[in-house]
């Protein structure tokens, strides 16, 4: 790009940054130092391919989505909570809005995740463990009472039984009086990557994409703020992907939701901004950073040149990053405050909207109090103390940066032509399933945790703490455990809700849903009737189980 070019780029950032809303605050450094709100090329320089590097706010978005960077707004400092019952994982959320955190971040159970009620045999054990238990619209209410869900942003991390209990949410709300178009928040949803990695599905893949389907067009219709779907590439990181695996395949998801939006005729100017992202934070500091700001680099460019968007909004990545859990060792644990602070801060440089740090003693339990305190301390101390937030992406220009953008966006091409020559017909979604139907994608994640596994015990990586340093004068951890308690009074308590119940009103409800599912109506009023009469979760699944099939993962060897 010549000079004129990039001046004139300059001066279409400087009209966009006057013309946008900046926070009151001061942006010198701590000796005082007045600094710029964006840096790139001296006058009068030429930069060869800095098309592909840009100014903050514009096409193609590497270097962040608004020209003000976090001079404009901060993050939103977003924790994951949830354990026990609603009533404990309630008073966990009052905790975590009132030491400042923007917004809540809903953790489930392993029943409900699975579309299970607490009083299946098969919950046994598990109802609270590794999240809060919901069985049905009233643990909803309870879960946000005294939280105005019409205020605060609110994100479920939940696919396979995900459209459900999005509709007893909505349900909480009505009986808060809240107007459901003034619902902002992400609901998870993405269920190619719990093919790919996660593994908590119900049904066989197209009746799930039927759902999301649903989902998205309801939403574009009545709920415009909310986004339907976060497509998650966390998940198939701590698979033990690479990082290029991580963009490559949840980017090929993506624009298969993209593709399933377009199948619905749903205008993608429309439909595309309520698509939005969740990646993993791993601890190589620039490789991640350089993972963020190429996935903001393709996602616009294959809205705008493949997928035929035209507004900027839908050609933005919007996206939420959580530190890597892997990443933690159980073997001195206090270390794990260092690598969440640096994976954190590599978030932050990528241009991450929303963040959630990770508690010291996850990798042996739920966080504590006070190790979840030190977690939302650490995303304070990031942007109250180090000037990260002074300057809209200063790592751009860096050669080192930019070449890791590079080599990770080619990389990622290149893993795109072979998701798609996988279908028959060149399109991601096919290529998707017929990846997820083959065993094509587990068996590339498994060949890259297997390098990594050989790459410690020999001794070419390590891992301090683990392999490397092992002596120690630190203590063990008092961790937090959930009683077994949690689980008879919860499985009580849905016991004399059903009871409560008009169940032939419940079993109407439950019926038109399965009737709405043999046509091509719209499955989510039906749903969300069905919740209004407090049937339960696992009642709603069993219902479309029964209709549709379980999926089983074919045998591999």
């Amino acid at each position: 790009m010549n000079a004129d070019e990039i001046a004139a780029g300059r001066d279409r950032w400087q009209h966009r940054f006057d013309s946008a809303h900046q926070r009151q605050a001061d942006f010198t450094t701590l000796s005082g130092v007045e600094v710029d709100p964006v840096y790139g090329p001296a006058e009068g320089d030429t930069v060869a391919g800095f098309e592909r590097i840009g100014w903050p706010g514009e096409f193609p978005f590497t270097r962040g989505l608004y020209p003000t960077g976090y001079r404009g707004r901060t993050w939103t400092i977003r924790q994951f909570a949830g354990y026990g019952n609603a009533h404990q994982t309630n008073e966990r959320y009052h905790q975590i809005l009132g030491a400042g955190g923007g917004g809540l971040s809903v953790a489930f159970d392993m029943p409900t995740l699975m579309g299970r009620d607490s009083d299946d045999p098969r919950s046994l054990g598990e109802v609270g463990h590794c999240g809060v238990a919901v069985d049905s619209a009233a643990d909803m209410e309870i879960l946000f009472n005294g939280i105005d869900l019409a205020k605060v942003t609110t994100s479920m991390t939940i696919s396979g039984p995900a459209v459900p209990v999005f509709c007893m949410y909505l349900v909480a709300a009505e009986r808060q009086g809240a107007t459901l178009r003034d619902l902002d928040g992400t609901l998870q949803t993405d269920i190619f990557k719990e093919y790919i990695a996660q593994k908590e599905w119900l049904f066989e893949p197209e009746p799930h994409l039927r759902l999301i389907g649903d989902l998205m067009e309801y939403c574009n219709a009545e709920i415009p703020r909310y986004k339907p779907l976060s497509v998650s590439g966390y998940h198939i990181r701590e698979a033990g992907a690479t990082a290029a695996q991580e963009l490559a395949y949840t980017l090929a998801d993506g624009f298969g939701y993209v593709e399933l939006g377009l199948s619905r005729g749903l205008d993608v100017n429309s439909f595309a901004p309520g698509l939005s992202f969740f990646f993993d934070a791993h601890v190589d500091f620039f490789e991640e950073i350089a993972k963020f700001r190429a996935a903001r680099r393709i996602w616009a460019r294959y809205l705008r040149d493949v997928y035929g968007a035209t507004s900027e909004k839908a050609q933005w990545l919007r996206f939420h990053t959580q530190t890597a859990g892997v990443s933690l060792t159980a073997q001195q644990p206090v270390n794990n405050v260092v690598r969440t602070a640096i994976e954190a801060l590599s978030a932050i440089l990528g241009g991450t909207n929303s963040l959630h740090t990770n508690a010291l003693d996850e990798t042996l339990a739920l966080p504590t109090d006070e190790s979840a305190e030190i977690a939302l301390r650490t995303q304070q101390v990031l942007m109250h103390e180090i000037g990260v937030v002074n300057v809209a992406d200063p790592l751009g220009g860096s050669w080192y940066v930019e070449a890791l953008t590079d080599k990770i966006e080619a990389e990622t091409e290149e893993i795109f032509t072979r998701i798609k020559a996988l279908g028959p017909d060149g399109t991601f979604t096919q290529g998707i399933l017929r990846g997820i139907e083959n065993g094509w994608f587990t068996a590339a994640i498994a060949d890259s945790a297997y390098a990594y596994q050989r790459a410690l015990e020999t001794g070419v990586k390590d891992i301090v703490g683990v392999t490397k340093h092992t002596h120690t004068l630190t203590k063990s951890l008092e961790i937090l455990r959930v009683s077994h308690e949690v689980e008879s009074e919860q499985v009580k308590v849905l016991t004399a809700r059903r009871g409560d119940r008009d169940q032939a009103v419940v079993d109407a409800a439950l019926a038109r849903m399965v009737a709405v599912s043999r046509t091509d109506e719209n499955m989510v009023p039906a749903m969300l009737d069905a919740c209004r009469v407090e049937a339960t979760l696992g009642e709603i699944c069993d219902a479309l189980r029964a209709e549709w099939g379980v999926y089983r993962e074919p045998a591999r060897f």
